[in-house]
């Protein structure tokens, strides 16, 4: 389905709004006791995760009647369609029960198997992110957003790249990855946030070999896409989305400033349909 670019960009203003007014409840728990309770595979899901995630789903059925949504906590075994949005209404359910502000909220509308319009909310932190043919960034405070200003990835800089790690997720075979590039520092940041502060010229890599689903990082790819870097799979393919067969999962990644980063960096080849003891995870486990 073809799309023009500036129907793009105000799909991608409305799912900033959206993401903003989720983000509103989500801060009305954060930094108390919030209910939660454990999936079946360990992860939380917290009175947050569910009360924003309907929120988003009544505002995406008004606004797109008939587009289905594939999101984490109520929606995450339906089959996608051409056109379908993929959510996350709490990405970092840990840190945020933690009381880390790097807390997000993630919508990516995918046609085919790419994205096309995206927005990524740091409620903790005021900062929202979206992209449809262009990307854009705008601070907000009450749900109500500021001015958006164009955003681009930077060049590397002189004393090396600044790599970004998951503050929950380290493993061997990422570190392995980074010490094939001129890397300068690291920073550790959760959710995935981290791709919008590859987008903004923040930083300029992270890779993630372990497991996580696609709400967790088709917002986020679509939004560093368009500011000019890339995210790719092993072998420096393209991510894709709509794997309904391997539920939702992805394999490993990584998010990159400048695609010419993907020459020297070698990821493990590994199928997303690879059983929790050997790397991945069902739904939920995971947060970019």
């Amino acid at each position: 389905m073809s799309i023009d670019a500036p129907t793009r960009d105000r799909i991608a203003a409305s799912l900033m709004e959206i993401a903003c007014r989720a983000g509103e409840i989500l801060k009305k728990h954060h930094g108390g006791d919030c209910p939660h309770v454990l999936k079946p595979d360990g992860s939380p899901a917290s009175e947050a995760d569910v009360e924003s995630e309907a929120f988003i789903i009544a505002e995406l059925d008004r606004q797109w009647p008939g587009i289905p949504v594939i999101a984490e906590e109520s929606s995450y075994d339906h089959p996608p369609a051409p056109l379908f949005f993929l959510v996350d209404p709490l990405d970092g359910t840990r840190d945020f029960l933690a009381g880390n502000p790097e807390y997000s909220v993630n919508i990516g509308l995918i046609a085919g198997d790419r994205p096309i319009a995206a927005a990524l909310a740091a409620p903790g932190l005021g900062r929202v992110w979206g992209a449809g043919a262009n990307a854009f960034e705008a601070t907000f405070a009450a749900g109500r957003l500021e001015a958006r200003v164009p955003i681009a990835v930077r060049p590397m800089p002189d004393k090396g790249l600044v790599a970004l790690m998951s503050s929950r997720h380290g493993d061997v075979e990422t570190t392995a990855c980074l010490e094939t590039l001129r890397v300068g520092a690291t920073r550790s940041a959760a959710s995935a946030l981290k791709f919008c502060l590859i987008a903004s010229g923040e930083a300029d890599i992270y890779v993630r070999c372990g497991p996580t689903m696609e709400w967790d990082t088709a917002a986020g790819d679509h939004i560093l896409t368009v500011a000019g870097g890339c995210v790719v799979a092993p072998a420096g393919r393209p991510m894709t989305y709509g794997h309904y067969t391997r539920s939702y999962r992805n394999g490993p990644f990584a998010a990159l400033g400048d695609a010419s980063y993907a020459a020297n960096l070698v990821l493990p080849e590994r199928s997303p349909n690879t059983r929790a003891s050997d790397r991945s995870v069902p739904r939920g486990e995971s947060r970019a």
